[in-house]
């Protein structure tokens, strides 16, 4: 299964690579990671997805808590969240191909950020499915390049991380 733990550390070096490392010591892959200071200057808030069961995530869940720059941690994934990630995607758009890309950025939400004579630069904004849905509707081949931000999240409601 799964999971978006979120949890708020403190902001200073090498904090990153202890989490990172607790990771690949147990064997457990980190499908995405994002990392950056909160409204309080000496905090960062982390954000990551790994795949693993219940068990598992519990058990890393734990290990996490031990460090001691971690200041508190949830897994979004118990209770009601918001989840978005972001992409940049240059695709080939030449010919009668431009038109089609461009309806296909605006029925996905999306907004060209950068235009030249071969090529569109679209941003798009979503769930992880929203933006692999709008990968398979661009032919494969048109696809030039994607960069891809990995999920953020935040509990919905009163449900918020905060020390």
């Amino acid at each position: 299964m799964r999971h978006i733990i979120s949890l708020l550390m403190e902001n200073e070096a090498g904090a990153l690579s202890r989490v990172a490392g607790l990771f690949s010591a147990r064997g457990y892959n980190i499908e995405s990671l994002s990392v950056a200071p909160t409204e309080d200057p000496t905090l960062s808030r982390m954000t990551l997805v790994t795949v693993g069961s219940d068990e598992v995530v519990e058990q890393v869940t734990k290990q996490l808590n031990k460090l001691i720059e971690v200041v508190k941690i949830i897994d979004l994934n118990d209770g009601s969240h918001i989840e978005r990630e972001m992409m940049l995607v240059k695709v080939r758009a030449v010919g009668s191909d431009r038109e089609e890309i461009k309806r296909l950025a605006e029925i996905f939400r999306g907004c060209i950020i950068d235009v030249t004579d071969k090529s569109y630069t679209i941003e798009l904004t979503g769930t992880s499915s929203k933006l692999d849905a709008f990968l398979e509707a661009v032919e494969r081949n048109a696809v030039l390049e994607t960069v891809r931000t990995g999920a953020s999240g935040i509990g919905r409601g009163e449900w918020i991380l905060k020390v």
